[in-house]
């Protein structure tokens, strides 16, 4: 087992580079190494990384996952003798699930139960204590999120949300709060990829040599 690696050193790294180049998000660096190392932990031990949104963030939450599920800025070489020859073809991956990408059961439950309670029916099936929950809306506000947010605290999972400026409800039920310094949602939108993509790059430098 590896020991548990906080994004320090390389890591640093990345988080260095994202605010000499968005100097505005210098407010959320000290927020986004505390909740890559939360989610080092959550990794090291065992964990998952669930993410949801609406919209454009329900975009964002699958583009995470594709960053964490297989090489990002690394390859990422799988060493599984138990694989054989197949380990060529695969990459090391942190395990996460966007809970935007299942329409037949999404559809079914909004339907039949409560639309707002999609993403948190999905953290009370996946959710197990200290996976981490990241919850993304530009206002903070969304219920369908905000409801996910709070069945997992409920549940034990480390909480976290990404939004934009003042953090909205997401603020009081996550853990961990990424405010970027905007309120426009596409100026928020714009801000949230840089940011998620270090948050990538921190967590892949940590757990993967090339």
């Amino acid at each position: 087992m590896l020991p548990i690696r906080t994004p320090t050193g390389a890591p640093g790294t990345h988080l260095a580079k994202l605010i000499a180049r968005y100097p505005a998000l210098a407010v959320v660096e000290t927020p986004l190494a505390e909740l890559a190392a939360a989610a080092a932990v959550s990794f090291e031990r065992g964990g998952k990384l669930l993410v949801c949104g609406n919209g454009g963030s329900a975009a964002d939450a699958e583009h995470i996952a594709g960053e964490l599920m297989k090489g990002f800025l690394k390859k990422r070489p799988v060493r599984d003798l138990r694989l054989g020859e197949l380990a060529g073809r695969l990459q090391g991956a942190l395990p996460v699930i966007a809970l935007t990408g299942h329409p037949a059961l999404s559809t079914a439950f909004l339907n039949d139960v409560d639309p707002y309670m999609v993403f948190a029916q999905q953290v009370y099936g996946y959710g197990r204590e200290g996976d981490l929950f990241l919850g993304i809306s530009t206002s903070g506000n969304s219920k369908n999120v905000c409801a996910a947010a709070e069945t997992a605290r409920a549940l034990g999972l480390v909480t976290a949300a990404l939004t934009g400026e003042g953090g909205g409800r997401l603020k009081t039920l996550t853990d961990y709060t990424i405010a970027v310094p905007e309120r426009s949602t596409p100026e928020v939108q714009e801000l949230h990829l840089p940011v998620y993509h270090c948050f990538c790059a921190m967590l892949e430098e940590a757990f993967f040599t090339e």
